[in-house]
């Protein structure tokens, strides 16, 4: 279920919640219950929704250092792929990991300049 330009924050769909409605909106399309456009609408609804959710509700920070593979930067996309990661959290902990892709969006909503 895709068409027409993809927006940033459609990364969101990947998490378990997202493939979740994209399945069952599949299911609905091909059952012919609703339309395509329709299930277009509301995975845009989600992606915002989604969007603003984050914003909102986390508040958590980390910080981490590691050694910066490959970056790039493509339709306000940021994608950065790092390796031998140390992330330090909000207690203290820390946590390691080999590689880490980290995507990052610009916060702007879809038609802002």
């Amino acid at each position: 279920m895709s068409g027409g330009a993809p927006t940033s924050y459609e990364l969101y769909r990947s998490a378990s919640i997202g493939m979740a409605l994209q399945d069952a909106l599949d299911d609905l399309i091909s059952q012919n219950l609703i339309e395509p456009q329709l299930a277009m609408k509301i995975c845009s609804n989600y992606d915002k929704a989604f969007a603003e959710l984050i914003a909102d509700k986390v508040k958590s920070r980390l910080n981490f250092k590691g050694s910066l593979d490959i970056y790039r930067f493509c339709d306000d996309v940021w994608t950065f792929l790092i390796r031998d990661v140390k992330f330090t959290l909000d207690n203290k902990q820390i946590v390691e990991a080999n590689r880490v892709k980290i995507v990052s969006c610009t916060n702007k909503k879809a038609g802002e300049t």
